[in-house]
């Protein structure tokens, strides 16, 4: 296996791992440091600007069944195959695929897609992106309005940690996985990100507004917190 550092030289560990890792040398670091990237299945190494290659490499050692039994435990990834089932903003659906059909329609519980099959997965994933877009975007329009601010923008991101985030110019992204969440789970995470228009922190003012928005966020946050990695198993 070769890693590469990103301000530094190529270390080759091909022969004393059998998974991924990603190495990140960050001058900012005063210790070796391990977390799992569950977007990319692999182990993530943060190291301080001045590591040897022995020292990353004991320490990776020494941690080596950790990361293993965490890789292990992450959910087996998910495609849209034909005939799979998905749930999108609370309504369960049934992927048919239809060669000859232009574009992707929902109805009647089914999601109807054209194009070659071997290119089904992304084609559902681009048409289920675009979908959430308008949804999400109708969905912050409205509770925006609810507190008289004014949105700038709503985009779709394929982020790898952040479900949302709202910058102070109005800027609203949302993580397109969250379609796949229970509706009310969406309803909460956009009443998050628009009760950062009035309030761009996590003060009780924040939180005062959040649950004027949405009384039940606390079951919401929750179901993120415990069961939202959940939905990285679609990829």
């Amino acid at each position: 296996m070769k890693i590469t550092l990103l301000t530094g030289p190529t270390f080759d560990f091909k022969n004393d791992f059998d998974f991924d890792i990603k190495i990140i040398k960050s001058p900012l670091a005063k210790r070796l440091t391990l977390r799992i990237d569950e977007k990319n299945r692999r182990a993530v190494l943060t190291i301080p600007k001045y590591c040897s290659r022995k020292r990353a490499l004991s320490f990776l050692q020494q941690h080596r069944d950790w990361i293993t039994n965490m890789l292990a435990r992450l959910p087996k990834p998910k495609y849209f195959t034909n005939g799979a089932e998905f749930e999108f903003f609370g309504v369960k659906y049934t992927v048919q695929h239809i060669e000859n059909q232009r574009g992707g329609k929902l109805a009647n519980n089914v999601l109807t897609i054209g194009g070659k099959l071997e290119f089904l997965h992304r084609r559902v994933s681009d048409f289920l992106k675009q979908q959430t877009l308008k949804r999400l975007s109708a969905m912050s329009v409205d509770k925006a309005k609810t507190l008289g601010c004014r949105i700038t923008s709503v985009s779709i991101k394929d982020t790898k940690s952040r479900w949302g985030s709202c910058s102070t110019l109005g800027n609203i992204n949302y993580n397109w996985r969250i379609s796949m969440a229970p509706l009310n789970v969406i309803n909460y995470l956009v009443c998050h990100e628009i009760s950062h228009l009035k309030h761009p922190n996590h003060s009780p003012e924040f939180w005062q507004t959040v649950a004027m928005l949405c009384p039940d966020y606390e079951q919401s946050r929750h179901w993120l917190k415990v069961r939202g990695k959940t939905l990285y198993q679609y990829i």
